[in-house]
């Protein structure tokens, strides 16, 4: 029996993974969940799963969750509070398998906590591996934690490559292996005239043609950021340079990414858009089980295109690989200008075009000394922090 914890149950990939391991009550049973501001459907996920601890922000959410549950049926987990407390959790004793689901940087020292306590991490959150991918992956190799990748590009990778009975946080590249194939949908303007770009709203941004994901993750796959936050983390869990990583345009998002070999071969892993596949994989491993996806209808879907990505189109995606090469302190200066850019974006107060500008300025900003590798976790957290500092004043700028 596997005893998991949700860090970011009530969103999209939290929703998802609790409706898997509904699916396999023999299998598994749900020990912890956390939400940040939606205690209400946090109650009653709590509720309908037997969760044991709930996690949330601060006291007044402590409070709010209480009221809702009411003296419902069933004893009311323990309530948690604070960003200490999703460490804490993922650390339990009590836990087995650790989904870290929470969006942005907010969720690095929780994910960082399970892979330290050796838990088996399902890895959805890509600040993890972003911000702390050299911290992050020593951690999992020192405490022999299992971690297993969420995102349906990496878990088609891993799922193509060799391996054991077991996941590994290699430090070479898998032998044979010439390059990965990351695949993307290009989004809703992928072929919208780029003088248009400009003018799009935050509800054209949000409106992905394939997939079904929270706002924030909706415009990162509108600018393509994403993709690149992507190609960083393969860089990270596959031990592979970045002049071996390649994106490709696929706008039916049905092969989830490939990966090739020194002999010609070509391995794809094809499925539905629906995470609740990659989600059953990582629960599973090295098993597969019932994920509750249909089939896929490949005479159905006709054909499968692809294409190269446009940089000028999609102009995060080049800063993206160029922050991978300029070092970890990029990567950080990268995710954390694009978190402020976006949330300024979605409130109205930039202009789409200006969330590429925000972090190529804030990248252009970033000193020497502090693109090198970051010693602590603590490092990362103030890099990231004074970052985010220079993100605002540039989206002030930009919004002028």
């Amino acid at each position: 029996m596997q005893s998991v914890c949700i860090l970011g149950s009530t969103g999209s990939i939290g929703e998802s993974t609790l409706d898997v391991i509904a699916q396999h009550p023999d299998v598994f049973s749900v020990y912890a969940l956390s939400a940040h501001s939606r205690i209400q459907k946090l109650a009653a996920q709590a509720a309908r799963h037997g969760a044991r601890v709930v996690i949330v922000p601060d006291a007044a959410s402590a409070r709010q969750f209480a009221e809702v549950w009411g003296g419902g049926p069933g004893a009311m987990p323990e309530i948690r509070v604070g960003a200490q407390a999703l460490a804490d959790t993922a650390a339990d004793a009590g836990v087995t398998t650790v989904m870290a689901a929470i969006v942005g940087a907010a969720g690095l020292p929780s994910a960082m906590a399970a892979a330290r306590a050796g838990k088996r991490v399902l890895l959805a959150n890509k600040e993890a591996l972003v911000a702390a991918g050299n911290l992050f992956m020593q951690a999992v190799r020192d405490n022999h934690a299992e971690l297993l990748p969420i995102d349906s590009e990496h878990n088609a990778i891993f799922q193509c490559l060799p391996h054991g009975d077991r996941a590994a946080a290699p430090t070479q590249p898998a032998r044979g292996v010439r390059r990965l194939l990351l695949t993307a949908s290009g989004g809703p303007f992928r072929t919208t005239p780029i003088e248009q770009l400009a003018l799009v709203t935050p509800e054209q941004a949000c409106a992905h043609p394939n997939w079904s994901m929270g706002r924030k993750i909706s415009v990162d796959s509108a600018t393509m950021l994403n993709k690149g936050l992507e190609v960083i983390e393969a860089h990270w869990l596959f031990a592979m340079p970045a002049d071996r990583i390649e994106v490709l345009i696929h706008p039916q998002s049905v092969v989830h990414s490939l990966v090739e070999y020194e002999d010609g071969s070509v391995l794809a892993q094809l499925g539905q858009p629906d995470m609740r596949t990659p989600i059953a994989y990582g629960l599973g491993f090295p098993d597969r089980i019932n994920s509750g996806v249909g089939l896929l209808d490949l005479a159905a879907a006709g054909r499968l295109d692809f294409e190269a990505p446009d940089m000028g189109r999609f102009p995060c995606l080049h800063l993206s690989f160029g922050a991978l090469r300029a070092g970890q302190g990029a990567c950080i200066t990268l995710n954390a200008a694009n978190e402020v850019a976006v949330a300024r974006f979605l409130d109205g107060r930039i202009a789409f075009n200006a969330i590429p500008a925000t972090i190529e300025a804030c990248l252009n900003a970033l000193s020497a000394e502090h693109a090198c590798l970051p010693a602590s976790l603590e490092d990362i957290l103030a890099l990231d922090q004074e970052a985010r500092i220079k993100a605002e004043a540039f989206c002030r700028q930009f919004a002028a």
